[in-house]
């Protein structure tokens, strides 16, 4: 009989030479990329662009740069507060800040509003109506960094501490008769967008770390196994680092603290599932194996392929993300799909190899035995062991039921999956930056302060701007007479054409809402009509609109077409891989089908866990391609694992008995890396920015339902119900079961 190439690999890393060759190549490449190669962190970009340039908001914000460049900058909104009223001496104490910062600008500074020439009946007009709230902006240079500016800021920050009795910026909002002050605008919110991912890094690594090692020691109640996946992924983890970092330097791949957070979680996560699918197989065999090399060669042999190919599933899925459009999404396809192949190529290699070397003693204080050697071991004592228990385990009784009643179990797992499915039809989306912070995050709380006393339009303000012709127009009396604005300025003119005209539009609702953006459309409709009445021909092409809302607009829409493309392409690259894995097209199509269900329930069940449990009236539009991609690949995975024991147990047994056995011997292995996968994304529903809680809820929910209703329920029970067809167009397969049944 052929030796496969598993085998003669298995025979090889199990050798004496093999596994200590194998360990020192990976101690040689961890420490070659990390001393030649700049750590990922380092090359980060948190301002990477989104939208490309062809996107109508990018394009409107070049012509703002070029034609009225007075707005170039990045605003920060300095909102001050007092719940019983601003008095003059706060008026004061902001005047001499106004003085300071006009004498001594801070870094990376371009002007601020001079209220400290203002006499105090002027600057008590730009206070609210109740006299609670002033704004007052201070405008940065539009290419400063993020460091910069919250360099800049936190100058702000100890300048207003030494002018104040007690520093506003400290103030909390629920102490009364206190001044306070929060910095909010695009400057603010971009500062706290990153302090956020940034600061969630250490923690989650930590968090992530712990969980997998207790669940671990759960699981297998054995502090050396614990630490070989950990050890495994933690190599896994230092070669990805410098390598990641390597990439992002020449400039083959962008990423940001979003990508990094996540792909520690799915490293951490799907790393250990690899590692785990082989030990689990190992351990087995060493129950009839007296030779620990033959039962790690025969473990290698039997899992390998299924591990293969899982991994290839996910990194083909996570590089289809290279064909979305928006930055954010595309940024994770290398990151995501380099960790996963390397983490493969770790579960495949280091951890055969560290098997090798512990052998048995990988599983202390529970070390796995033949039969023959636990008789040996208790004649050695002078003791007599017990007979083997006959009595079935819960896995040979689920298997057995489900081989008996197919059709319930099927129809029942359906429904089930069907009704949380339809509540994914409930889910309410938002592209609201601002409602991913927490509550007590100063840009939000300085935003919800403007909310309360002024019009929150004026925050991020519309431009509209058009090409007049030289035309008089009404546009702005047109504006205003729209509902949804509250404010329109007079127009400026462009600064080297002048027929060019720009307006500021304030929202009268929140300008960061889905409300706001579906007005985008409808100024640029009212924009065209006013250039056609003034006889402007081609005004369609002659109307650009600029601003935060036109952003999310665009990024509403750019975030659908890329679903509606990365999304097929996944599905059909998955399906040709499970064609050419497991060569039947009905098995395909089946296997497929559940974890589309198992997506869409997740959808649902997680809409009701955030909206009915967490009072989240709406998650971010990227949540749903996100979950994709992780819940499709990676429940596909498990759905791999599960079907190729039945498989290859088929060929030489019932398919009932197939399907009883495989359920149990899968069972357990499936059920604790999912439970580990699971526990690994929900660590980011710890951390304190929504996007990553939602993300972290929905996905996680997903794996739990691929491990604990698709996997051990409907997939065993539509094997069953389609018989040997099940195998279809695999005439060797349908022949084998043929002749068994």
């Amino acid at each position: 009989m052929k030796t496969s190439w598993f085998e003669k690999y298995g025979n090889w890393v199990s050798s004496k030479k093999g596994k200590w060759i194998t360990l020192v190549v990976w101690i040689l490449i961890l420490a070659a990329v990390n001393l030649t190669l700049p750590q990922a962190s380092s090359q980060k970009n948190d301002l990477a662009a989104n939208l490309s340039s062809s996107k109508p908001s990018v394009e409107a914000q070049k012509l703002a740069e070029k034609e009225f460049p007075s707005g170039d900058g990045k605003p920060a909104l300095l909102t001050w507060y007092r719940s019983s009223g601003l008095t003059d001496d706060d008026i004061a104490g902001i005047q001499k800040l106004s003085k300071d910062l006009a004498d001594n600008p801070l870094p990376e500074q371009l002007n601020s509003v001079p209220i400290h020439e203002m006499p105090l009946p002027a600057v008590k007009q730009l206070i609210s109506k109740d006299g609670t709230t002033l704004v007052y902006p201070i405008l940065f240079d539009k290419k400063a960094s993020t460091e910069k500016v919250k360099a800049s800021l936190k100058e702000l920050n100890d300048r207003t501490s030494d002018m104040f009795d007690t520093n506003p910026f400290d103030a909390k909002m629920k102490d009364k008769d206190t001044l306070l002050v929060r910095a909010t605008g695009p400057a603010g919110i971009e500062v706290d967008a990153v302090d956020l991912f940034s600061q969630g890094d250490l923690s989650l690594l930590l968090a992530t770390v712990t969980l997998v090692l207790v669940f671990l020691l759960v699981i297998y109640r054995s502090p050396i196994l614990a630490l070989v996946p950990l050890v495994a992924v933690g190599f896994a983890y230092g070669v990805i680092n410098p390598v990641l970092g390597w990439f992002g330097k020449e400039g083959w791949a962008t990423f940001d603290s979003q990508g990094l957070s996540i792909m520690t979680v799915l490293l951490f996560g799907a790393g250990t599932d690899y590692c785990l699918f082989l030990i689990a197989r190992f351990r087995t065999l060493l129950k009839e194996e007296r030779d620990k090399k033959q039962a790690l060669k025969r473990a290698l042999t039997g899992s390998s392929g299924a591990i293969a190919m899982s991994g290839l599933t996910v990194v083909f899925s996570l590089l289809a993300l290279l064909l979305a459009q928006y930055g954010s999404i595309q940024r994770f396809a290398i990151p995501f799909s380099l960790s996963i192949l390397i983490m493969m190529v770790a579960s495949l290699t280091l951890v055969p190899a560290f098997l090798a070397i512990l052998g048995r003693a990988s599983f202390f204080p529970f070390i796995p035995r033949t039969r023959e050697m636990e008789v040996e071991r208790a004649e050695k004592k002078g003791k007599k062991l017990k007979p083997e228990k006959t009595k079935p385990s819960f896995g040979e009784k689920l298997g057995g039921g489900i081989v008996r009643n197919p059709w319930k179990i099927a129809i029942g797992t359906v429904v089930v999956l069907g009704v949380f499915a339809f509540f994914s039809m409930k889910i309410q989306y938002t592209f609201d930056t601002l409602s991913s912070f927490p509550k007590d995050m100063p840009s939000r709380e300085g935003f919800q302060l403007i909310s309360d006393h002024f019009n929150s339009g004026e925050l991020a303000p519309a431009q509209v701007m058009v090409q007049s012709e030289g035309n008089d127009l009404d546009l702005k009396e047109k504006l205003e007479a729209l509902p949804y604005v509250a404010k329109v300025s007079d127009p400026r003119k462009g600064e080297k054409n002048k027929d060019m005209l720009s307006y500021d539009v304030e929202f009268s609702v929140n300008p960061y809402s889905n409300e706001a953006m579906n007005h985008i459309p409808d100024l640029r409709d009212e924009a065209e009509k006013s250039l056609k009445s003034a006889g402007v021909s081609n005004a369609g092409d002659k109307v650009w609109i600029g601003g935060q809302t036109s952003e999310q607009f665009d990024t509403r829409a750019t975030t659908d077409k890329d679903a509606s493309v990365v999304i097929p392409i996944i599905i059909a690259m998955i399906a040709v891989l499970l064609l050419v894995y497991l060569r039947s097209v009905v098995a395909m199509l089946y296997l497929m089908a559940t974890v589309l269900l198992s997506y869409f329930s997740a959808l649902g069940l997680g809409w009701i866990v955030l909206h009915y449990g967490f009072d989240v009236t709406a998650i971010q539009g990227f949540i749903p391609l996100y979950s994709f991609v992780f819940i499709v690949a990676l429940g596909e995975d498990y759905n791999i694992f599960m079907i190729s024991s039945i498989w290859k147990k088929s060929k030489r047994m019932p398919l009932g008995q197939a399907v009883t056995e495989g359920v149990s011997q899968s069972g357990a292995v499936i059920t604790s890396a999912g439970l580990i996968l699971a526990g690994t994304f929900a660590v980011l529903a710890t951390l304190p920015i929504q996007v990553l809680v939602q993300f972290g809820t929905v996905t996680a929910i997903g794996v739990l339902l691929d491990t604990f209703v698709v996997r051990p329920f409907l997939v065993p029970a539509l094997t069953v119900i389609f018989g040997r067809w099940a195998f279809w167009p695999s005439k060797r397969n349908q022949e084998a079961i043929r002749q068994n049944n």
